[in-house]
């Protein structure tokens, strides 16, 4: 005998071994036993749920004639006769090519027939929504009113495609996705008695790949068994071409530091290795969409189908990339996908996206622009300086401790605050070398000590849902760390009173750790007040003043 595909080797024959559709077995069953069978009813779901298959333990349930609580005995004539095709009482037609009026006509003059073997005659329409309007209208009134010894029995995939007047004349059941643990656990049992050694994680990459339809989990076991009796992940991944979760973590935190020339060199490796790049993009938006559930979802669940270990990874990169940088990265590859489909290079196509993504300066759309927004945010609750994140290298702004060398042309002013007239340059140096080496050696020993903490926004956050007064006065602050010591700038003068009530200390440095990972210990940076430069007009009125000019001053 030639060999038989897994899926069909395994399709249920009685509703018991059905998997993750109980609410449609359950009713199903329970109409069987009372004797309630409607004359039409209708299958929707996606591909691979169990549509066909609950349509012919159906028919096979209500022509048995030993039922057995509901399910068909399997081993009477009828059931036999049924499974290998030779009653022709039950009858399946495919819609997509026999769809016209001619053969619904013909259906319509064989429903008059008595069923020669059975109790019903049962006709199975697959894939209905491809019938012609001329044949729905054919078939509308004999699936109102058929014989009594007639059920129709209607299964889609989209249902929507179906007119209103079908819809009306039947009993609907709608088919669910199979949750990816039952797919797995389904695998697992499949592979057993196959002699197969499954590993949990090659199950529920399956399953997962499966996308919710046990018959496609089933077809690709079928084409891993091909390769060998072990199967794992790994194993997995090299025979459905996908990429694996450590490289699109890869891609993506190259997309995250910007690193043109790393993403582009991982998309050269893929298509080097023939992977598709529809199917690179299709996974690359999946694994965002787990970013995107974790970044908004503290406890996930199975909304995110993955090992412990990479969910936290996963988790940690969704943190450095925010929210607003997901749903960036997820529009750019969503209006990529698209132009793949109709484009005429699929790689210039991806890499196209990939130079968008490392480059904001090159994507002018509304996620792009809200992600560049939260970047500038973050960057100046954390204390920096904020960068311009499409600015090239050296339109970025100068950090206040570097070293700068004045230009020659042309020579600079010297500044307004300087009052007192500039010393006779001597022979010995010239005067652009003079000053330099003065001004770079002050800042140079606390700018070694001395750095921006970074995550003083979070610690804000933290203290906004904790503590509402730390939170209000020190809304506007900033903090830097100086060796093992945090220190809390602000010109709030309540601060210090605040920090010496109760124990709001210690909440301050739980919030503190609680984002860092270590206790710091706290202190307060006393901030030098800038002497604000006065107002021209204020100067002129006050030396006319001590001139003895009468000033008559005016309020605008």
């Amino acid at each position: 005998m030639l060999y038989q595909a897994l899926y069909r080797k395994w399709r249920p024959r009685t509703f018991s071994d059905v998997c993750g559709q109980d609410t449609v077995i359950t009713a199903l069953k329970n109409e069987i036993q009372n004797n309630r069978l409607s004359h039409a009813y209708l299958f929707t779901g996606c591909r691979g749920t169990g549509k066909t298959t609950c349509a012919k333990i159906l028919a096979k349930a209500v022509n048995c004639e030993h039922p057995v609580a509901g399910d068909p005995c399997n081993a009477c004539a009828v059931c036999r006769g049924i499974d290998d095709g030779s009653i022709l009482d039950v009858t399946e037609i495919d819609a997509a090519s026999n769809n016209g009026v001619d053969s619904i006509r013909e259906l319509r003059d064989e429903v008059v027939f008595t069923p020669v073997e059975g109790k019903y005659r049962v006709y199975i329409i697959d894939e209905v929504h491809m019938l012609s309007a001329g044949a729905f209208n054919a078939l509308l009134k004999t699936l109102e009113e058929p014989p009594a010894h007639v059920i129709f029995v209607l299964a889609t995939t989209e249902v929507h495609k179906l007119p209103a007047t079908i819809l009306s004349r039947c009993q609907r059941f709608d088919f669910n996705r199979i949750p990816a643990q039952t797919i797995a656990a389904r695998v697992q049992h499949v592979a057993e008695e196959e002699g197969l050694r499954v590993t949990p994680d090659a199950a529920l990459l399956l399953a997962r790949l499966a996308d919710g339809a046990l018959r496609d989990a089933l077809s690709l076991l079928d084409q891993c068994a091909a390769v060998g009796q072990d199967i794992d992940a790994a194993h997995v991944a090299a025979v459905t071409g996908m990429a694996s979760q450590q490289l699109l973590a890869d891609i993506t935190g190259c997309v995250h530091r910007r690193d043109a020339a790393g993403a582009l060199a991982l998309v050269d490796r893929l298509y080097q290795s023939s992977k598709d790049m529809e199917r690179l993009c299709g996974e690359w938006i999946g694994y965002m969409r787990n970013l995107m559930v974790l970044s908004s979802v503290a406890q996930p669940g199975e909304l995110v189908m993955a090992a412990p270990e990479e969910i936290e990874q996963m988790r940690g990169l969704a943190q450095q990339l925010g929210l607003p940088g997901i749903l960036h990265i997820l529009e750019v590859l969503q209006d990529t996908l698209d132009r793949l489909r109709g484009g005429v290079s699929r790689r210039v196509e991806m890499e196209m996206a990939v130079l968008r993504l490392c480059d904001p300066a090159l994507d002018t759309g509304t996620a792009a622009l809200l992600n560049r927004i939260h970047t500038l945010e973050q960057a100046l609750r954390s204390g920096e300086r904020p960068v311009d994140p499409t600015a090239s290298a050296l339109q970025q702004p100068v950090p206040a401790n570097a070293e700068t060398t004045p230009a020659p042309n042309p020579p600079a002013a010297p500044p307004v605050a300087d009052a007192e007239p500039a010393p006779e340059p001597s022979p010995e140096s010239t005067p652009a070398a003079v000053p330099a080496p003065a001004k770079a050696e002050i800042p140079a020993e606390p700018a070694t000590r001395e750095q921006a903490f970074t995550q003083w926004g979070e610690v804000l956050d933290i203290l906004q849902e904790t503590c509402a007064p730390l939170y209000g006065v020190l809304a506007d602050s900033r903090a830097v760390l100086k060796d093992d010591m945090l220190l809390i700038c602000t010109e709030n003068a309540l601060f210090k009173t605040l920090l010496e009530t109760g124990n709001n200390k210690e909440v301050l440095r739980e919030s503190v750790k609680k984002v860092a990972g270590v206790s710091y210990r706290m202190g307060l940076r006393r901030t030098v007040a800038v002497k604000k430069e006065e107002d021209p007009l204020s100067q002129l009125l006050h030396t006319g003043r001590q001139a003895g000019i009468a000033v008559k001053e005016y309020n605008t």
